[in-house]
């Protein structure tokens, strides 16, 4: 049996299309890249010399099904800064400095005007962290995902001097600084869905709704490698999936305990909504931030030098200590929502 004049094309995957792609970004000179890696096997970067004993800190991270919110609604030019955020605030979290960011995106076939679009946030994403785009990839993976479909991941690579790295600096009596999120950030979207197919929800007519869930996730690079730099930082936490108590553990030494005091902490319009929606207090505390999107561990005499860093609307506060205990989390009172 014949199968006629079969081709790559045939199969579903556009290799011109792919090739058109690669062209827009590597004709881009935007300050956050490196494009003359662009399309090659792959990215040549320099070390920076003045660093005298420097570690290689790595991240990788998607934004989860916080996708299908940008395919409903059709908007994709933000999802990118999500992805550079999910792993340039895991780097911070060392003490590292985010240098190199490469992105990979697959799709069941190549829109160019989305991808283009995608890209764009990517690019946003990495401005706003001070790092370079150096390369990624695009694949066309046709039969493997639906219709419209597709998925991110990323790839950080950061630098710290063996000096600055935020580890065994957490001393009883520190305090716990909460600094706002800017929404549900990249977290929990699979719970958010279900509890809007149920409620029956159309977002598209829903102004608060639309706004609210695909509002990009804050960078908090800028702030907290200044901290970093001046010294007065012990330690930090991104709070992502899992939620405070989740997150800030993974930090806390053996015999220290972060106790939090969840009145004083500033939700978010949004968490209020999920709330009042019907998720439980305790599946809230453990799926999103709560309003809470990064935490930082300092001596209580810099907490005014620590806040200059930080722009109004992100205005770091207090929710907690640093106390001695067997538990590394404990917490006390409950939010008001």
């Amino acid at each position: 049996m014949s199968l006629g004049k079969l081709t790559y094309s045939k199969s579903g995957v556009n290799i011109k299309k792919a090739d058109k792609f690669v062209k827009h970004i590597s004709k881009k000179t935007n300050k956050s890249g490196d494009f003359k890696n662009i399309g090659g096997f792959g990215a040549i970067s320099n070390i920076p010399k003045k660093l005298n004993n420097p570690h290689i800190v790595t991240s990788t991270d998607g934004v989860g099904t916080k996708i299908e919110i940008a395919n409903d609604i059709k908007k994709f030019n933000t999802i990118g800064i999500d992805l550079v955020a999910m792993c340039v605030n895991d780097l911070i979290v060392q003490g590292a400095k985010p240098y190199l960011f490469l992105d990979y995106i697959s799709t069941n076939k190549i829109n160019l005007k989305k991808l283009k679009n995608i890209f764009k946030g990517i690019i946003k994403g990495c401005e706003i962290a001070n790092c370079k785009l150096v390369g990624g990839e695009t694949a066309e993976m046709p039969g493997t995902y639906e219709n419209g479909k597709f998925d991110i991941a990323g790839f950080s690579v950061g630098l710290v001097e063996k000096n600055k790295i935020l580890k065994g600096k957490i001393k009883k009596n520190d305090i716990i600084l909460a600094v706002p999120s800017s929404g549900i950030h990249s977290n929990g979207y699979s719970l958010v869905r279900e509890l809007i197919k149920r409620k029956r929800i159309n977002i598209n007519k829903n102004k608060f709704l639309k706004t609210e869930l695909i509002r990009p996730t804050k960078i908090y690079v800028k702030e907290v490698l200044n901290l970093i730099n001046k010294n007065i930082l012990n330690g930090c936490a991104n709070i992502t999936g899992g939620g405070l108590k989740d997150n800030i553990k993974r930090i806390i030494p053996n015999n220290l305990c972060a106790e939090i005091d969840l009145n004083k902490i500033n939700t978010l319009k949004i968490f209020k909504w999920l709330k009042y929606s019907g998720i439980e207090e305790k599946e809230m505390l453990r799926t999103f931030n709560c309003g809470v999107g990064f935490c930082l561990i300092i001596n209580k005499k810099n907490i005014q030098k620590v806040k200059k860093y930080f722009s109004k609307k992100f205005q770091p506060y207090v929710i907690g200590k640093i106390s001695k205990n067997y538990k590394k989390v404990k917490f006390n009172g409950k939010i008001k929502w």
